[in-house]
């Protein structure tokens, strides 16, 4: 009985103790990872063409001072209507420029 209330215990402090709420820059950080992966997907899966080509390389650092520029040349390449997850991406990019841009207030430090 002592090694399950022990058990119960740590768990109930581990809980405790490693759930923090999500900070602006926390949030930052996983929707560029989000992004960065499913760009990485999409160039595997969209076929050839001039979609593929006209999309800029998507690798987000959002430590690096050029990164509200690339999401600004990402979000304002032309439409792929015919794909989906293109548009989608997009979505979440322009999400990410604005969490960057306004509710975080560029509080983000550039090194």
């Amino acid at each position: 009985m002592k090694p399950l209330l022990t058990f119960l215990a740590l768990n109930i402090f581990f809980l405790f103790t490693s759930s923090s709420p999500p900070t602006c820059y926390s949030r930052v950080v996983t929707l560029s990872q989000e992004i960065t992966e499913s760009f990485q997907t999409l160039q595997r899966i969209l076929p050839a063409g001039r979609c593929k080509e006209s999309l800029p390389t998507l690798y987000l650092d959002i430590h690096n001072s050029c990164v509200m520029t690339k999401l600004r040349s990402f979000i304002s390449t032309p439409n792929c209507g015919r794909f989906p997850r293109v548009t989608a991406l997009k979505k979440k990019v322009r999400n990410l420029y604005n969490i960057m841009n306004s509710v975080c207030k560029r509080v983000c430090c550039f090194i």
